[in-house]
């Protein structure tokens, strides 16, 4: 399937743009994207955390995706 996943802050730089298209495999869970993100993108696994909204909420690594969500990718925010 393939999803089109939206990206801020650092983790915009990481990928090079806001908007990534990627072909992934049917019944893929949000930690299973986290990882091929990875590996992917190496410079991901420097973030403490790094956090998926599905549709507007934050989901749990175990939801899977679905072709027609919209993810984005929350980097670690840091404030003062």
């Amino acid at each position: 399937m393939r999803v089109k996943i939206l990206a801020f802050g650092v983790a915009k730089d990481i990928l090079g743009g806001r908007v990534l298209e990627l072909d992934l495999p049917e019944k893929i869970s949000v930690a299973e994207l986290k990882d091929h993100l990875v590996d992917r993108y190496p410079d991901f696994v420097k973030l403490r955390s790094l956090a998926l909204a599905v549709n507007q909420e934050y989901v749990k690594d175990s939801i899977l995706i679905r072709q027609s969500d919209e993810i984005v990718i929350i980097p670690p925010v840091s404030g003062g």
